[in-house]
């Protein structure tokens, strides 16, 4: 490489940059995104640099512009995360190259109706892939095929190398944690955060009069108890594994538990009027934590069975959602 040569410019930010009017943070943003497109010697720069990476010198030469002036526009561009800078050698010491960061720009500025595709992310936990447990008997897990892991009624189970199998897990009282990989977009602003999962009592047997309070958290702070009605086995779940014997719990409720800024909800309906969105700090920890607990000082101390994709009556594991 020549020393007029230039190496290429790591791009560190959003190609697209998608922003809506409702966020105060991206109201900031907006602004200056005004203020650095107001002058036409702006979109000149924009337009030249979207090509190719060139330094502040040859943009003032191409455009017949003073350096000085062309600096302090590169300035108002970097502030707005339009252009990305790089120090690079030159001839004569160090040249600051500049490149477009930013392929487009939408800004909404309507409430709108949700499009699944593009703003909602969805991740499918395992039941089996617990961050962190406390359980205590009866208890264990059960794997596709309907076969126990491990230990029976022992809480060692639940230290298994194999508890990512697990398509069946349940514990008379005590807690279960999962961390999500948090992949919130800060750019643009989050309506709800979701959990979905399949759930029921835990009865010797199964009873479907067999109560029991199940209490919910996210990223530490408590959201619900939902008192379940029992444990259910009449029939054969939908995707319960046919070497699961009859006489035992064999499918659950579809219980989903949400966060938007106005409050908590179970299946919809307004529970807790004391947390939201804002108090999660979703953007301060690279996981988002769901906490199931079967507490030692709840007035029904029934159990729990969490269901994974191939038990119980729903395909799928612990789903969380975040909306925006």
């Amino acid at each position: 490489m020549t020393s007029k040569a230039k190496k290429s410019i790591k791009i560190i930010g959003d190609r697209d940059i998608s922003l809506n009017l409702d966020n105060v943070q991206h109201q900031e943003q907006i602004v200056k995104i005004a203020k650095a497109l107001s002058i036409p010697a702006r979109l000149q720069i924009l337009n030249l640099l979207k090509f190719k990476a060139l330094s502040i010198q040859e943009i003032a030469h191409i455009l017949d512009l003073p350096v000085s002036s062309v600096a302090l526009h590169i300035r108002f561009l970097e502030d707005a995360k339009m252009v990305v800078t790089e120090s690079q050698p030159g001839l004569r010491g160090s040249m600051r190259v500049c490149v477009c960061s930013v392929q487009s720009i939408h800004i909404d500025t309507s409430e709108g109706e949700f499009d699944p595709s593009k703003k909602e992310i969805t991740v499918d936990m395992p039941v089996g892939n617990y961050y962190h447990c406390y359980v205590e008997p009866t208890c264990g897990l059960a794997d596709e095929n309907g076969d126990m892991m491990d230990n029976y009624d022992s809480p060692k189970a639940f230290f298994s190398p194999r508890r990512g199998q697990a398509q069946l897990i349940w514990f008379q009282q005590g807690s279960v944690e999962y961390r999500f990989p948090n992949y919130s977009e800060p750019q643009l602003s989050m309506r709800e955060l979701s959990f979905s999962l399949e759930l029921c009592s835990e009865a010797p047997g199964y009873m479907e009069n067999w109560p029991s309070d199940i209490t919910i958290s996210i990223n530490g702070l408590e959201l619900t108890t939902y008192c379940c009605p029992g444990d259910f086995g009449a029939r054969h779940g939908n995707h319960t594994p046919a070497g699961w014997q009859d006489g035992k719990t064999q499918y659950g409720v579809l219980k989903t538990f949400s966060v938007r800024q106005n409050g908590g909800f179970l299946d919809g309906g307004l529970v807790n009027s004391h947390i939201s969105l804002d108090q999660l700090n979703i953007e301060d920890k690279p996981y988002v934590s769901l906490k199931i607990e079967i507490k030692e000082t709840a007035q029904y101390i029934g159990g729990i069975n969490i269901f994974g994709e191939k038990f119980g009556d729903y395909p799928q594991g612990i789903v969380m959602r975040m909306i925006y």
